[in-house]
């Protein structure tokens, strides 16, 4: 995995212009970051995209005038494959997350359960090959792993689960590792094993089998 080389070029996209400007003034004296375009619209944000240098990691409201932040994903994903999209909203209605984890979102984070250095750590852990998702999005999308009493046995282990639990709460392997006291090795053979039976090649695929439910 390639780390980013800081600070990074980072996009905030908010209608709320309070909100807008809470974060552009805390993580603009971040050192790991460079705000480069901070706007309240996805219009606003193509032109200023056509000016200057992309963004590696985009903040985006799911709720924008206009076109809407997961309307836009899909057009992010395409013109900024590279980039990660954290998504931010006040709610965390099931599916609205689920949308947005199956047009490639790699964060999804509820506003007002995530103080100032959450957003900064939100970020970083997805600049680190993690996933940003607040408590409540990580429930509501492990619980699509979990079968019903009644279904068949579990597809996924034990260990499997805890492993896949780490992930959706957006540790990297050295932190899953920490997590539940294994080797770096044995945590990254549980990810591949996790890849396989889910049939995935990357975290951001996972998150969406997460989304689908689809087992």
């Amino acid at each position: 995995m390639t780390f980013p080389t800081f600070p990074v070029a980072l996009a905030i996209v908010e209608d709320d212009a309070r909100v807008r400007e809470l974060l552009r003034t805390y993580l603009s004296r971040q050192p790991e970051f460079s705000c480069t375009i901070v706007v309240g619209s996805m219009e606003e944000f193509w032109e200023e995209l056509a000016l200057g240098l992309p963004p590696r990691v985009i903040l985006l409201d799911v709720s924008l005038p206009g076109q809407s932040g997961i309307q836009a994903l899909p057009m992010l994903k395409k013109r900024l494959p590279e980039a990660d999209v954290v998504l931010q909203t006040m709610h965390d209605d099931a599916d609205r997350i689920y949308q947005a984890l199956r047009a490639g979102a790699t964060g999804y984070v509820i506003k007002n359960a995530t103080s100032l250095p959450q957003y900064k750590q939100a970020l970083l852990d997805v600049l680190q090959g993690g996933a940003a998702l607040s408590p409540s999005v990580a429930r509501k999308a492990l619980q699509h792993f979990q079968p019903a009493p009644s279904q068949q046995p579990a597809l996924l282990s034990a260990r499997e689960q805890q492993v896949l639990q780490a992930l959706l709460d957006g540790l990297s392997e050295k932190q899953v590792a920490a997590r539940l006291t294994l080797s770096p090795d044995t945590v990254h053979t549980y990810v591949k094993r996790l890849y396989d039976k889910l049939r995935v090649n990357s975290r951001a695929e996972l998150l969406s089998r997460a989304a689908k439910g689809d087992l």
